[in-house]
Protein backbone atom coordinates (compact mmCIF):
# COMPACT_ATOMS: atom_id res chain seq x y z
CA UNK A 1 0.00 0.00 0.00
CA UNK A 2 1.34 3.42 -0.94
CA UNK A 3 2.15 5.85 1.83
CA UNK A 4 0.25 9.14 1.66
CA UNK A 5 2.49 12.15 1.92
CA UNK A 6 1.72 15.86 1.84
CA UNK A 7 2.82 15.84 -1.81
CA UNK A 8 0.46 12.98 -2.59
CA UNK A 9 -2.42 14.93 -1.07
CA UNK A 10 -1.54 17.97 -3.18
CA UNK A 11 -1.31 15.85 -6.31
CA UNK A 12 -4.73 14.32 -5.60
CA UNK A 13 -6.30 17.74 -5.04
CA UNK A 14 -4.70 19.03 -8.24
CA UNK A 15 -6.02 16.06 -10.23
CA UNK A 16 -9.48 16.58 -8.72
CA UNK A 17 -9.41 20.23 -9.84
CA UNK A 18 -8.33 19.21 -13.34
CA UNK A 19 -11.08 16.58 -13.52
CA UNK A 20 -13.78 19.08 -12.51
CA UNK A 21 -12.41 21.60 -15.02
CA UNK A 22 -12.36 19.02 -17.83
CA UNK A 23 -15.91 17.81 -17.08
CA UNK A 24 -17.19 21.37 -16.89
CA UNK A 25 -15.52 22.47 -20.13
CA UNK A 26 -16.77 19.39 -21.98
CA UNK A 27 -20.31 19.98 -20.75
CA UNK A 28 -20.17 23.68 -21.72
CA UNK A 29 -18.87 22.68 -25.16
CA UNK A 30 -21.72 20.18 -25.51
CA UNK A 31 -24.52 22.63 -24.66
CA UNK A 32 -23.06 25.48 -26.72
CA UNK A 33 -22.19 23.42 -29.80
CA UNK A 34 -25.70 23.71 -31.33
CA UNK A 35 -25.23 27.49 -31.18
CA UNK A 36 -21.90 27.36 -33.01
CA UNK A 37 -19.81 28.15 -29.93
CA UNK A 38 -17.30 26.38 -27.76
CA UNK A 39 -16.43 27.08 -24.14
CA UNK A 40 -13.51 29.38 -25.02
CA UNK A 41 -15.61 31.28 -27.56
CA UNK A 42 -18.26 31.86 -24.92
CA UNK A 43 -15.65 32.92 -22.36
CA UNK A 44 -14.43 35.71 -24.65
CA UNK A 45 -17.99 36.84 -25.42
CA UNK A 46 -18.85 36.73 -21.71
CA UNK A 47 -15.82 38.78 -20.67
CA UNK A 48 -16.52 41.34 -23.38
CA UNK A 49 -20.21 41.53 -22.44
CA UNK A 50 -19.41 42.13 -18.78
CA UNK A 51 -16.43 44.45 -19.38
CA UNK A 52 -18.19 46.45 -22.11
CA UNK A 53 -21.80 46.86 -21.04
CA UNK A 54 -22.63 49.45 -23.71
CA UNK A 55 -22.66 48.67 -27.41
CA UNK A 56 -19.70 50.12 -29.29
CA UNK A 57 -17.32 49.98 -26.33
CA UNK A 58 -13.97 48.39 -27.08
CA UNK A 59 -11.41 46.36 -25.15
CA UNK A 60 -7.74 45.92 -25.96
CA UNK A 61 -7.03 42.33 -26.90
CA UNK A 62 -3.98 42.48 -24.63
CA UNK A 63 -6.33 43.02 -21.66
CA UNK A 64 -8.13 39.76 -22.47
CA UNK A 65 -4.96 37.66 -22.46
CA UNK A 66 -4.74 37.45 -18.68
CA UNK A 67 -8.45 36.69 -18.29
CA UNK A 68 -8.79 33.94 -20.89
CA UNK A 69 -6.78 30.76 -20.45
CA UNK A 70 -5.31 30.84 -23.95
CA UNK A 71 -2.01 31.98 -25.37
CA UNK A 72 -2.03 35.33 -27.13
CA UNK A 73 -1.79 33.64 -30.53
CA UNK A 74 -4.64 31.21 -29.74
CA UNK A 75 -6.75 34.13 -28.49
CA UNK A 76 -6.01 36.05 -31.67
CA UNK A 77 -7.15 33.10 -33.80
CA UNK A 78 -10.29 32.70 -31.68
CA UNK A 79 -11.11 36.41 -32.08
CA UNK A 80 -10.54 36.01 -35.82
CA UNK A 81 -13.13 33.21 -35.92
CA UNK A 82 -15.59 35.25 -33.85
CA UNK A 83 -15.05 38.19 -36.20
CA UNK A 84 -15.64 35.97 -39.25
CA UNK A 85 -18.96 34.89 -37.67
CA UNK A 86 -19.90 38.56 -37.15
CA UNK A 87 -19.87 38.31 -33.35
CA UNK A 88 -17.02 40.77 -32.70
CA UNK A 89 -15.26 43.57 -34.56
CA UNK A 90 -11.55 44.31 -34.42
CA UNK A 91 -9.88 47.65 -34.95
CA UNK A 92 -6.34 48.98 -34.66
CA UNK A 93 -5.46 51.41 -31.88
CA UNK A 94 -4.80 54.85 -33.42
CA UNK A 95 -2.24 55.81 -30.74
CA UNK A 96 -0.33 52.52 -30.83
CA UNK A 97 -0.60 50.73 -34.16
CA UNK A 98 0.46 47.47 -32.48
CA UNK A 99 -2.59 47.54 -30.23
CA UNK A 100 -5.79 45.87 -31.35
CA UNK A 101 -9.24 46.57 -29.96
CA UNK A 102 -12.17 44.19 -29.99
CA UNK A 103 -15.86 44.94 -29.47
CA UNK A 104 -19.02 42.86 -29.44
CA UNK A 105 -21.39 43.36 -32.34
CA UNK A 106 -25.15 43.37 -31.89
CA UNK A 107 -25.20 39.79 -33.16
CA UNK A 108 -22.54 38.87 -30.58
CA UNK A 109 -24.52 40.48 -27.76
CA UNK A 110 -27.69 38.70 -28.82
CA UNK A 111 -25.98 35.30 -29.04
CA UNK A 112 -24.27 35.84 -25.69
CA UNK A 113 -27.60 36.71 -24.05
CA UNK A 114 -29.22 33.63 -25.58
CA UNK A 115 -26.57 31.12 -24.46
CA UNK A 116 -25.49 32.63 -21.14
CA UNK A 117 -28.26 30.79 -19.22
CA UNK A 118 -27.06 27.50 -20.72
CA UNK A 119 -23.48 28.09 -19.59
CA UNK A 120 -24.58 29.25 -16.12
CA UNK A 121 -26.75 26.13 -15.76
CA UNK A 122 -23.73 23.94 -16.48
CA UNK A 123 -21.71 25.85 -13.87
CA UNK A 124 -24.51 25.41 -11.34
CA UNK A 125 -24.67 21.64 -12.00
CA UNK A 126 -20.94 20.99 -11.99
CA UNK A 127 -19.73 23.50 -9.41
CA UNK A 128 -22.80 24.09 -7.23
CA UNK A 129 -23.29 22.58 -3.82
Amino acid sequence: MAVKTADTGLEERWRDILAVHARTMCEIDRVLHPHGLGASDFEVLDILASALPREGEQCRVQNLVGRVHLSQSALSRLIGRLEKEGLVERSVCAEDRRGVYVALTGKGRDLHAAVQPLQRAVLARTLGD
